[in-house]
């Protein structure tokens, strides 16, 4: 069997570890993927690889950076040179990007299944709900990076073959504990004797910072070895009381390179997003690569974040400061239940939401399409 998936998330070379997987464990199936990609993403070149030891097709791209407005000119030559039995578009379903790839994939014969993150409910302007809708029509098959994402799918009446699965998994290669590493990057940032803290993402309201600020103040200044630590960039930031200038630290974004360290040396991770009526939090990729650091984790009830964590950390009310007080506290008390809940979450990551986890659960839903007859253009479009 011959796929053929189309990713301009993957110009970045650690997400193609993905291809490198599922073709490493269909292999024994006979099955092959291919993926075409863009020559650059925006700003973004795309990044030579040393695993990229399967069909790589760089594409030619109209409006680029543009999401759902961007195109391949040459993806119907790709098409007839590379004769997939199944096309995957790593797109959302109201993409013209998917629209055209899945009419392109229909006049062939070719079945195609598309990616959505999109877990709000939301009625597009013209022409943008005319191509939702003749996708939700056409597709063979369907992958949502979350269960709302699956639920928002049939609730605009889609009824075909859907599995919940991630878009890209976390390495454990690359996100493990590492005692000597996390020692030396705690001594080098001062954080030996210190309880630490940390959110990394967008410095943004809606991921919660205003919550987690309100939570952490009166901790910090009863426990003077506490410290919150924030890592990223954005236009949120703390007004920090000059007696806890010594306990908050921020730490622009660092380079891909030093996030495995950074969150191993964290002694707790929080992810307090907070839902709005444009968005709620999609996944959350901060929470499995901190899981596989061995960094216990908190989070709030905000879209997916339940989900990911499961039994492996601590949930609270998404805007409950004194739950995400009290989660706090606990934790920066208990080193032994830090250590229980990292190793839980090792184990969770491992289970679900490695590369490798990801992968398979990519190629069983490939084999399921081709098996059960799901994977037959329903419709021209």
């Amino acid at each position: 069997m011959r796929v053929l998936m189309i990713s301009k998330a993957c110009v970045n070379a650690l997400y193609r570890r993905k291809l490198e997987d599922l073709n490493r464990l269909g292999a024994a199936d006979g099955i092959e993927v291919g993926l075409v990609v863009p020559p650059a993403w925006g700003s973004l070149p795309f990044e030579p690889g040393p695993g990229d030891h399967y069909p790589l097709f760089v594409e030619p791209i109209w409006f680029s950076g543009r999401n759902h407005f961007h195109r391949y000119p040459g993806l119907g030559r790709v098409l007839d040179r590379f004769r997939p039995q199944l096309l995957h578009i790593d797109e959302e379903h109201y993409s013209w990007v998917t629209r055209e790839a899945l009419g392109l994939a229909a006049r062939r014969g070719v079945p195609a299944l598309f990616f959505t993150w999109q877990n709000l409910y939301k009625r597009y302007p013209w022409p943008v709900r005319r191509w939702e809708a003749q996708v939700l029509q056409g597709a063979a098959g369907a992958l949502a990076g979350n269960q709302e994402a699956a639920e928002v799918l049939r609730r605009k009446g889609y009824r075909g073959p859907l599995a919940v699965v991630p878009q890209f998994g976390t390495d454990p290669a690359v996100f493990r504990p590492d005692p000597a590493r996390r020692q030396a990057v705690r001594a080098a940032r001062g954080w030996t004797d210190r309880v630490v803290v940390g959110y990394v993402g967008r410095l943004v309201a809606e991921k919660g910072l205003d919550d987690l600020w309100a939570a952490l103040t009166p901790l910090l200044a009863r426990d003077p070895a506490l410290h919150l630590v924030f890592i990223g960039s954005g236009p949120w930031q703390p007004s920090v009381p000059p007696g806890l200038a010594g306990q908050v630290e921020q730490v622009p974004w660092a380079p891909s390179e030093e996030m495995p360290g950074l969150l191993g040396a964290l002694d707790l991770l929080v992810l307090p997003s907070r839902t709005t009526p444009r968005w709620k939090e999609q996944f959350g990729r901060v929470l499995t690569e901190a899981m596989a650091s061995g960094t216990p984790v908190v989070g709030s009830s905000s879209g997916e974040i339940p989900h990911v964590i499961g039994p492996a950390g601590v949930v609270f009310p998404e805007g409950d400061v004194a739950a995400l007080q009290a989660a706090v506290a606990e934790l920066a008390g208990d080193p032994a239940r830090r250590r229980a809940l990292g190793e839980a979450g090792r184990a969770r990551v491992r289970e679900r939401f490695t590369t490798e986890a990801v992968a398979r659960a990519t190629l069983d839903f490939y084999r399921r399409l081709l098996t059960e007859g799901g994977a037959r253009s329903r419709t021209e479009v």
